[in-house]
């Protein structure tokens, strides 16, 4: 009763967001905890957007995969993105409002009960069309990884420790249902984490949830693997064209070395599963 309860109660908090429309917040939004940034704004679609101020970071990793390789220093502009996974409660108001085609996986029961777990089983253009139509876009990945891991290099958002099940939700096997198999996008990360050091729990250094685990999150780029051997210095936003779109921060589903900041997948665009999300991104006023 006491889980069911809590459910509700960050329910009617995201519904409540949703309504709200632009907002500027001066300062931390007090919101499970304050993220490292001066200021967060509500979207059009109400969701919290943390800003991510501007410049370099090391993207990939020299131990990682050879998609990973090599690691490289990138700078970026300053830019919006979402705090939390683009929930079901959100995504279920686009497709109403818009008409457009639900995910062939989606669960009206689940959006009505559990409308905080993470909308998961769309393709690259419709995750593309929710962006746009709250005015928005997808994260570069270039973008995303920074927002997951900061400048200092780490190896999962909250560190270089190895996850644990109440850190990340990951490696749980067979789909079982939104309820049980997702985690709320603004909760399960605390626990033994913050007992083992980790003040922000399982959040990114800008105080991104579930940047690894829980859904797999679509980006912009076109995926090539030989990619970081040519890319820009500057504002990647990769491949002019490709025949698959990149997957970031591993799912609930996989293994601990898919949840590490500089891990690289890779999906055909119209691919759908219960694995894959996505969070959107915004260009910051110049």
């Amino acid at each position: 009763m006491q889980i069911f309860i809590v459910s509700i109660i960050v329910s009617v908090s995201l519904i409540i967001e949703a309504l709200s429309g632009w907002a500027i917040e001066s300062g931390p939004s007090g919101q499970d905890g304050p993220p490292s940034v001066a200021a967060i704004i509500r979207a059009k679609d109400g969701a919290p957007m943390v800003m991510i101020p501007a410049g370099a970071f090391t993207m990939g990793s020299n131990d990682g995969l050879p998609s990973e390789r090599p690691e490289h220093s990138v700078s970026l502009e300053s830019y919006y993105i979402d705090r939390y996974e683009v929930t079901l409660h959100l995504y279920g108001t686009f497709v109403r409002e818009t008409m457009h085609e639900a995910p062939s996986t989606w669960d009206d029961e689940a959006t009505a009960t559990v409308s905080d777990r993470p909308a998961v089983g769309m393709g690259w253009a419709d995750a593309a069309a929710y962006c746009a139509w709250a005015g928005k876009r997808l994260p570069t990945e270039a973008e995303w990884e920074k927002a997951a891991r900061g400048t200092d290099g780490r190896r999962y958002p909250w560190g270089h420790m190895q996850p644990f099940v109440d850190i990340a939700n990951y490696n749980r096997g067979v789909w079982v249902s939104e309820a049980i198999t997702l985690v709320s996008v603004a909760g399960g990360i605390e626990g033994m984490s913050v007992r083992h050091g980790l003040k922000e729990g399982g959040r990114s250094p800008y105080g991104l949830h579930h940047m690894a685990g829980n859904a797999a999150e679509w980006v912009a780029d076109w995926y090539d693997r030989e990619y970081y051997s040519k890319s820009p210095e500057k504002n990647p936003i990769g491949p002019a064209n490709g025949e698959k779109r990149a997957l970031r921060g591993g799912s609930w589903a996989d293994l601990p070395i898919a949840l590490r900041v500089s891990a690289r997948f890779s999906a055909e665009p119209d691919f759908q599963d219960r694995t894959i999300g996505f969070r959107c991104a915004m260009d910051a006023p110049k």
